[in-house]
């Protein structure tokens, strides 16, 4: 177990790292605190919302308030694709991520809440 919660992690934190990197200005908050998530979830915004970052059992979620509304050439988004505004990557143990293409999306977010 300590082995999943670690990969978790380590991915969470090169996301972060990634959503920084896109746009230096982005803030990031805790939200959502309860007691089976004391320490909440990370909520990234700048002029508005761009994306949560979960992370469950078997995978670290990153959902896109407006998702649904971003190009997405390289296809970076495999979850809630139905939805009307929301899109998600769903990341899973050993997967990588076009590190540019993710940034791209993050930047595009970025725009979209600035109008």
């Amino acid at each position: 177990m300590a082995q999943t919660t670690e990969w978790r992690a380590d991915t969470l934190a090169k996301i972060r790292s990634l959503i920084e990197e896109a746009d230096p200005e982005v803030v990031e908050e805790m939200k959502w605190k309860k007691a089976s998530n004391p320490d909440g979830v990370p909520v990234w915004s700048h002029d508005g919302p761009i994306c949560t970052g979960e992370t469950y059992k078997s995978s670290v979620k990153l959902t896109f308030f407006k998702g649904a509304q971003l190009e997405d050439p390289k296809a970076l988004f495999n979850s809630s694709l139905d939805g009307k505004a929301r899109r998600a990557i769903d990341l899973h143990e050993g997967d990588d991520i076009d590190e540019d293409a993710f940034k791209a999306l993050v930047r595009e977010a970025v725009a979209l809440n600035r109008g």
